[in-house]
């Protein structure tokens, strides 16, 4: 069994449940799997996908987990309680061979919001384990594991660099539990305080560290058939997130729309209330300058912000950004992929992604191409116009 417990997933997950329980509990959603790696057949895994999915759906949170979540500053008991009741359920959940018959597989979740929400992570994580243990069963990880140390030398012992900090955001694309596990525990001894915690809320507990995460790109998708009018959707999911956390959580995703019209909408106010905002696609380097000068802007001091960086990093990169940024904002640096599937096989890049909310097509348009899934050609049209987004950015 792949997943063993619930808390299994990134902390993300649980405050954007939240929000869904007390402001959206009634939404529906739907969720499309993608496989960006060309020429990987899937197909073979399906069967074994599927047991997983069952045995998944048999589990329910243990009341030390609830006791752990009850613990949260931000997490509220009516929400635990809601989790004492919860249970996953497979009838949401479709996998078969995609028409296209090139090796692909279709995932499609489809139900109430509340209720799907916490199948991405672990499907994510339940694809992966199952993809490398039928092609890669008896691989060495001795060389994982002098990649890894090469790492925690790197950011250890480089002098001037003691005061950057990195975290574990690679559940979703993990090689497999046991090794997730293994890196982490591997980094928590090995950097100390440099690290600065996981995303994933089982290893947080597991391994005392500090739980990491807000909000992602599904949430202010949503929004799109959650909020007033379509032009005001980032504004309506920002304040509503005001509301739940009241200044908690305060980390802004920035390019559901591309950076420029997130900026339109992060105004004075919203400077001010939020602690900082999070990097996920787009040149790092221009971002981050961008940002620090909108804070300027909006007089706020950007020493007293933070920019995450969490965009298919790896360890020379975090150190790049770090040196250019260091001394002129607070700093955050998520590595993925390339600490928790670094160990000879190409990893596979897997996503889950919203595409319909209430019915209605919703869309992601980040500033780096191809990451985006949106069938409905004519709304992602719409939103360019809506949005004001340059065409090159799909």
């Amino acid at each position: 069994m792949i997943i063993e417990s619930l808390l299994d997933t990134d902390l993300y997950k649980f405050s954007m449940m939240q929000v869904v329980l007390h402001q959206y509990p009634a939404a529906q959603v739907e969720y499309r799997f993608k496989c960006r790696n060309p020429g990987v057949d899937l197909v073979p895994c399906i069967d074994e996908i599927r047991a997983e999915l069952s045995a998944l759906c048999q589990l329910r949170f243990r009341a030390d987990e609830l006791d752990y979540l009850r613990g949260w500053r931000f997490i509220k008991s009516d929400f635990v309680d809601f989790l004492g009741l919860f249970q996953l359920n497979e009838k949401y959940v479709e996998i078969g061979p995609s028409e296209s018959g090139n090796g692909e597989i279709d995932i499609r979740i489809c139900g109430p919001w509340l209720h799907t929400i916490l199948f991405e992570v672990p499907l994510l994580a339940i694809v992966n384990e199952v993809y490398f243990r039928r092609t890669s069963a008896h691989l060495d990880l001795g060389e994982g594991r002098r990649r890894l140390a090469r790492k925690i030398a790197l950011l250890r012992d480089t002098p001037d660099f003691g005061g950057c900090r990195i975290a574990d955001y690679g559940s979703r694309r993990r090689y497999s539990r046991s090794w997730h596990e293994e890196v982490v525990t591997t980094l928590r001894d090995g950097l100390g305080g440099q690290l600065a915690g996981t995303s994933n809320v089982w290893l947080a507990r597991k391994l005392d560290l500090t739980p990491l995460g807000t909000l992602a790109h599904e949430y202010l998708q949503a929004h799109q058939a959650l909020g007033p009018r379509l032009r005001d959707s980032q504004v309506a999911a920002l304040e509503a997130w005001a509301r739940e956390y009241r200044g908690d959580l305060g980390i802004a995703l920035s390019d559901v729309y591309g950076l420029n019209a997130f900026l339109r909408d992060f105004d004075m106010y919203f400077c001010k209330l939020f602690d900082g905002t999070r990097h996920d696609s787009g040149d790092p380097f221009e971002w981050g300058e961008k940002v620090l000068a909108h804070f300027r802007s909006n007089r706020v001091d950007p020493r007293n912000k933070v920019l995450v960086f969490s965009d298919s990093l790896d360890i020379p990169k975090v150190m790049q950004l770090y040196a250019h940024f260091k001394g002129r904002c607070l700093l955050a640096f998520g590595v993925g992929t390339n600490l928790t599937n670094d160990v000879g096989p190409t990893p596979l890049n897997i996503v889950i992604k919203m595409v319909r909310c209430n019915g209605q097509p919703v869309a992601k348009l980040s500033d780096s191409p191809g990451k985006n899934m949106c069938g409905d050609k004519a709304y992602v049209a719409y939103l360019r116009q809506v949005f004001e987004i340059p065409a090159e950015i799909d």
